[in-house]
């Protein structure tokens, strides 16, 4: 088979794929009042999908608190793959939903874990209101010295992450040792880990009030 063929056969695969994935139906999960001026989108983590019983929590939480809270499931998800999309289709994913919602500036945006993470590495281009993350993983489990905190070092958002003491992707004693942005607060949940457990009502109150002071 002539080379320029599997070269067109590859352009093609590639761009099809690509059309699927930022094409794929975005469907949403709200909660909270329809008419509320504090809307904050909210991504699940790398395992688990927006109906994820920690997702729910959160989501019914803050809605109880006159907050919309609009969850979705990044491409991999919604296709029912296990593997998370490569880095450049899960921050797509993230401008299409704000956009979606209005813009930036009428929208607080965070999420669990991953969802979090990616959150924050739109959330200054995007000019939203607040970010929030739920578990910030701040470097794999016992691999403290890969740290994905270099972009938080300069971010300008303001930005509430909360975390659990006990949480392997990023401990207090961890936590101390990197240089983070002034505009970031981090609350910690005493014994929590990963999935702030024993401590999920203090985070959803947290958060709350956070998004109602941006």
């Amino acid at each position: 088979m002539p080379s320029w063929w599997l070269y067109a056969r590859w352009v093609f695969s590639f761009f099809n794929f690509q059309f699927s994935i930022f094409n794929y139906d975005m469907k949403y999960l709200y909660d909270g009042p329809a008419k509320s001026k504090r809307v904050f989108l909210f991504a699940h983590g790398a395992g688990a999908p927006m109906t994820h019983p920690f997702m729910a929590a959160v989501a019914k939480g803050m809605g109880e608190q006159g907050i919309r809270v609009v969850r979705f499931n990044f491409p991999y998800m919604a296709a029912g793959k296990k593997a998370p999309d490569r880095q450049p289709v899960l921050l797509d994913a993230w401008r299409a939903v704000i956009e979606e919602h209005g813009g930036g500036k009428k929208v607080h945006i965070g999420g669990k874990s991953m969802g979090g993470r990616m959150a924050s590495m739109v959330a200054d281009e995007m000019k939203v209101r607040g970010l929030i993350c739920f578990g910030y993983p701040f470097h794999p489990p016992a691999n403290p010295e890969k740290t994905r905190v270099e972009h938080l070092k300069e971010l300008r958002t303001p930005a509430l992450i909360i975390q659990g003491t006990r949480d392997t992707f990023g401990t207090k004693a961890d936590v101390a040792g990197y240089s983070l942005s002034k505009s970031i607060r981090i609350e910690w949940i005493e014994g929590g880990d990963h999935s702030l457990k024993g401590g999920l009502p203090r985070a959803i109150e947290l958060a709350a009030l956070f998004t109602f002071g941006q």
